[in-house]
């Protein structure tokens, strides 16, 4: 078997493709992650877009977490982004065994760990915005306690979100320092420069 270099690359021009096993993707940790992230970012703006808003008495639309638009507006914009980068890192993923240069290998596990990064962060700001918000909501804002199991789901799934893409940045930030770590001995024993 051919070892693998930095980010278990393998050697340009290699004999054979590597063909796609769909049991062993769907099966990998690193997938499970991403399709559950993508499912909490669709039940946190599918509940803030189906009953996160409320019209009492006029055509106007309020939202639920304490008349504040902009709580709402935060989580549909957070979601809808993480949606579509599941997505994208998703089909990264299935592509990323035929990655043959080092250099486009470092590029993406960059790009995921800077993005998981930045949704942990975001989720993690919009559970403590969300959760402040629906705190300082009074009932009587909202009758028959409308929208307030949308908004609690909403809650608890933004919570849910902070957990599932923190666990995807932690292998990606082993994987960098791993590679970095190979990269450095190996041209450090050739006495060769990395440059990145």
């Amino acid at each position: 078997m051919e070892r693998a270099g930095a980010y278990g690359a393998r050697k340009a021009g290699s004999a054979g493709s590597i063909a796609f096993d769909p049991v062993a993707f769907f099966t990998h940790p690193r997938t499970i992650l991403r399709l559950l992230s993508w499912v909490f970012s669709i039940v946190v703006f599918s509940c803030i877009v189906n009953e996160g808003y409320i019209n009492i008495g006029s055509e106007r639309l309020r939202c639920v977490f304490n008349n504040n638009a902009d709580a709402c507006n935060y989580g549909v914009t957070v979601g809808v982004a993480c949606f579509l980068g599941s997505i994208c890192f998703l089909i990264l993923d299935v592509y990323f065994p035929s990655i043959s240069s080092i250099r486009d290998r470092r590029r993406a596990v960059l790009l995921d760990l800077i993005f998981s990064g930045l949704a942990s962060f975001l989720w993690f700001v919009g559970f403590c915005f969300l959760a402040n918000q629906w705190q300082a909501t009074s009932p009587d804002e909202l009758p028959l306690a409308q929208g307030s199991d949308a908004a609690r789901a909403t809650i608890a799934f933004c919570f849910f979100s902070i957990l599932s893409w923190v666990c995807m940045v932690i292998p990606v930030y082993r994987v960098c320092l791993l590679s970095v770590c190979v990269c450095v001995c190996l041209h450090t024993h050739l006495d060769c420069m990395f440059i990145w």
